[in-house]
C-alpha cells in the first residue's frame, strides 16, 4: 500500500493549515534539465493530492508562467483540497522572458497577481510570496500592496522568500507575514542563527526549499554525476565535481544516521527538518512517483530531542564545501 501523509501543520499564527510536507513544483518545468512531460506531471500532482499532500509551490518566473499554468490545469478538479503558493517579484518582458531583474513595484505586484490568478484558475491566491527582496522598493510598499490585494479578496496570505531579519520585521509591521520560504537543510543552516528565532518570536511559519540540497542529500549524486546541459546545478559552486567529492563525507554521515532508523538519507534529512519546529513545512520537489512516496514516508519518522542533539553534534564536525549560489544570485538573498 502506498504511503499517505496524514499529518497537518499550521504555518505560524495565521491559521494556514497545510500538509506537513509540501511539493516544490519548479523542477517539473525548469531547473533540472528540459521540462518533464505535461501529462506525466499532471498525473503526479493529482497523485500527490491522493497521497495527502495539500501544499503546492510555484512562481510567476518558473517558465515563466508555464509552471503556474501546469498547476492550474492539474489541480483545477481538486481546488477545495489544496493550498497553492506562488510568488511575484521578477520582471517578465512583453515576450514572456525573464531577464533576472527584480521588480516589486506595487503596480507590478498587482499585475502579477492578476496573471497568476488566471493561470492558476483561482479566485484568491492562498499564499503570495515576494520571491526576492527588491532593494529598489521599500518593503513597506511591498507589504502595503499585498495588503491591498488581501483586502480585495485576491490574496489570502502574505509571504517572503530569502529575506533577512530586518526586512521580515519591517514587512510584518505593515502586513502580518504568514510564512518565510528560504533554503534550509543539513548543508545550509544559516537560518538557525537569526531567522528561526525571529520567526518564532513573530509567529511566522517556515517553508524550507531545497530541503534535500538539490538532491545531494539523497546520496544519489557524487563527483561522477553528469547533469543535463539545462540543469541549474551546473552553475552552482556547491555542485562542482571537487565540491561534490569533498561533501561526500556529509552524505556518508547522513547515511550512517539513517541506517539506524532503516530509512534513506533523504528521508533522514526531511525527518530532521520536521523535528526542528512544528511550524516548519519542507517542500521537496520531484518528477518521480517513487521519490514522492519516499518523501511522504519521512513524515512518519519521529526524532526525539536527543536524536536531534546527536545528529547536530555529528554534523558540527563536518565542513560544507562550496557556496550555494554564484555571487550575482547570492547578492539577492538575505536582504
Amino acid at each position: 500500500m502506498p504511503p499517505r501523509l496524514e499529518v497537518r501543520r499550521r504555518l505560524g499564527d495565521a491559521g494556514l493549515e497545510v500538509s506537513a510536507l509540501g511539493l516544490g513544483c519548479m523542477g517539473m518545468t525548469q531547473g533540472y534539465g528540459p521540462a518533464a512531460d505535461e501529462r506525466a506531471m499532471i498525473a503526479l500532482l493529482r497523485t500527490a493530492v491522493d497521497r495527502g499532500i495539500t501544499f503546492f509551490d510555484t512562481a510567476q518566473v518558473y517558465g515563466p508562467h508555464v509552471n503556474e499554468a501546469l498547476l492550474g490545469k492539474a489541480l483545477a478538479p481538486l481546488r477545495d483540497r489544496v493550498v497553492i503558493a506562488t510568488k511575484f517579484g521578477f520582471h517578465i518582458d512583453a515576450d514572456g522572458q525573464a531577464r533576472g531583474d527584480l521588480d516589486s513595484r506595487p503596480e507590478s505586484i498587482r499585475r502579477t497577481a492578476e496573471g497568476s490568478l488566471q493561470r492558476l484558475g483561482l479566485e484568491a491566491i492562498d499564499l503570495f510570496y515576494q520571491h526576492r527582496v527588491d532593494p529598489a522598493v521599500p518593503i513597506e510598499e511591498v507589504a502595503g500592496a499585498v495588503q491591498d490585494l488581501i483586502r480585495a479578496g485576491k490574496v489570502k496570505h502574505f509571504g517572503l522568500s530569502e529575506a533577512g531579519p530586518r526586512t521580515i520585521r519591517r514587512a510584518h509591521a505593515v502586513q502580518p507575514v504568514t510564512a518565510l520560504q528560504s533554503e534550509y537543510s543539513l548543508w545550509w543552516r544559516r537560518p538557525e542563527a537569526e531567522v528561526l528565532p525571529l520567526l518564532e518570536e513573530l509567529g511566522i511559519g517556515f517553508v524550507p526549499f531545497s530541503p534535500l540540497g538539490g538532491g545531494f542529500l539523497t546520496g544519489t549524486i557524487d563527483e561522477h554525476t553528469r547533469f543535463d546541459g539545462d540543469d541549474d546545478r551546473n552553475d552552482m559552486p556547491r555542485f562542482t565535481a571537487d565540491a561534490r567529492r569533498a561533501n561526500r563525507a556529509l552524505v556518508e554521515q547522513l547515511r550512517l544516521v539513517a541506517r539506524r532508523w532503516q530509512i534513506t538519507p533523504g528521508q533522514m534529512a526531511l525527518a530532521w527538518l520536521l523535528a526542528k519546529k512544528p511550524w516548519i513545512v519542507p517542500i521537496p520537489g520531484t518528477r518521480k512517483l517513487e521519490r514522492l512516496d519516499e518523501s511522504i514516508a519521512a513524515a512518519d519518522v519521529e526524532l526525539t530531542p536527543e536524536d536531534l542533539r546527536q545528529i547536530d553534534r555529528a554534523f558540527a564536525q563536518l565542513t560544507v564545501h562550496g557556496q550555494r549560489y554564484p555571487e550575482e544570485l547570492e547578492r539577492m538573498t538575505g536582504l
